[in-house]
């Protein structure tokens, strides 16, 4: 809910700093350079220090940056301060991640699927939150009768409230929404806290020391191809997300509230299926759900480059391609644990290649999609992203199974080898 909050509330936000959307777009950049900052500084700090505390402290951060934004009166105070949740949600991200593997290891997939359901419903009930469940942003000259009620920075002449760096917002709808997902993670902040204080973290340290023996031969080189991997899963993702509305307006010729219809199948089905893939993984080994996944992204991909103005064809290979992109994360970072130790640099270090994939592969389809409105731009990117990490995981599977296969066998014939002499002693 903290990263989905601020789409339905961007204008919002705008009008509370007197600025218009376009002038305010730098937000986004600076919550994306706060996530990249956090997810390397919790990948350092989680190797340091106790997970389930620097996990509360996170989320603690997150909850003063969170009740802040919607009192900031400038552009640049809320900037930096988006930027401030964004460092925290970043550390988070990558300390999820880390705690899991370390209390679970390989066979904590059902618990990384349930950790990134979460991410999927916490979107889902953002918008919620901010535009039905607190009503709309209108704001009625009968709610404001009364100025002198308020402080007087903020009533007194127009210098001095373009001063002022702090404020009510005008829109009280803004400030609940803010303050009730802020309080929600107070209170699991709390809960944090309160095991960090019973020492329950123990058992996470424990499992941590019994895997650390286990590291791929070629270690650097699957975290480099699973950064490449994540790089254009993510960027494809995210690329969708955020184009097809348009393309199904402009391209396909769908009406808004279709084309809004179509974003909403692809991210249900999204959400939906990472649901079921809490019950999935705990039958399905995470390798084969990333070839399941890799097989409808592809085909479902095909499916949309090939019969790119049918509308029909565009709803039914948006559910499938949105179902088929829900395991894929969770699952890469399962699979990878079963071959390799992951410690939180390393989390860090593929969670960054996603960020990037997020950040890089919209913004360049934006600029091509200029150039040449008339080709499916979006579909081609998803296309080629589909198959380029159809073909990199069996090479990550190659340079994974390899050393592991060497290592076993050296590991038997040695045993062999010990085995031989106390049997031919006992037989004397």
């Amino acid at each position: 809910m903290t990263i989905a909050i601020l789409g339905p509330t961007f204008q919002d936000l705008a009008t509370n700093v007197n600025q218009n959307i376009s002038s305010l777009s730098e937000i986004f950049v600076g919550r994306a350079f706060g996530y990249l900052g956090g997810s390397v500084l919790g990948g350092i700090l989680f190797d340091c220090m106790n997970h389930v505390l620097l996990l509360g402290l996170s989320l603690w951060t997150t909850t003063v940056g969170l009740c802040l934004v919607p009192f900031c009166k400038t552009a640049a105070l809320l900037i930096v301060m988006v930027s401030v949740f964004g460092v925290s949600f970043g550390t988070l991200d990558t300390g999820g991640n880390v705690l899991i593997l370390a209390l679970w290891g390989d066979r904590g997939a059902p618990h990384m699927q349930a950790l990134h359901f979460s991410f999927a419903l916490g979107a889902f009930l953002a918008p919620l939150l901010a535009k039905v469940a607190l009503g709309t942003t209108t704001v009625s000259a009968e709610n404001h009768t009364e100025p002198a009620s308020l402080p007087s920075a903020l009533n007194g002449s127009p210098e001095a409230a373009s001063d002022a760096l702090f404020g009510v917002p005008a829109n009280l709808n803004l400030l609940w929404a803010y303050v009730a997902i802020g309080s929600y993670l107070f209170v699991v902040s709390v809960f944090l806290f309160a095991l960090f204080f019973k020492k329950s973290a123990r058992h996470g340290k424990s499992a941590v020391s019994g895997q650390r023996s286990r590291r791929a031969k070629y270690h650097k080189a699957l975290l480099c191809l699973l950064f490449l991997f994540f790089f254009f899963y993510v960027g494809a993702e995210v690329t969708y997300g955020s184009y097809i509305f348009l393309f199904a307006t402009t391209h396909v010729g769908m009406e808004e509230s279709e084309a809004a219809g179509l974003n909403s199948i692809f991210w249900g089905t999204f959400a939906a299926c990472r649901g079921l893939a809490i019950f999935f993984a705990a039958c399905l080994q995470p390798g084969t759900m990333i070839v399941l996944s890799n097989i409808g992204s592809l085909a479902s991909c095909v499916f949309l480059v090939l019969f790119d103005k049918s509308p029909l064809c565009l709803w039914i290979a948006s559910s499938v391609y949105g179902a088929s992109m829900a395991t894929t994360f969770p699952s890469g970072i399962s699979w990878l644990e079963q071959y390799t130790h992951i410690n939180g640099k390393s989390a860090a270090f593929f969670v960054i290649g996603g960020t990037f994939g997020e950040m890089v592969i919209p913004a360049v389809i934006g600029i091509l999609q200029g150039q040449y409105p008339d080709l499916p731009v979006v579909l081609y990117t998803c296309l080629g992203s589909a198959v380029f990490t159809a073909l990199l995981f069996p090479v990550m599977y190659k340079v994974a199974t390899l050393p592991l296969g060497r290592q076993r066998e050296a590991h038997r014939k040695s045993e062999c080898q010990e085995a031989l002499p106390s049997s031919s002693g006992r037989g004397g």
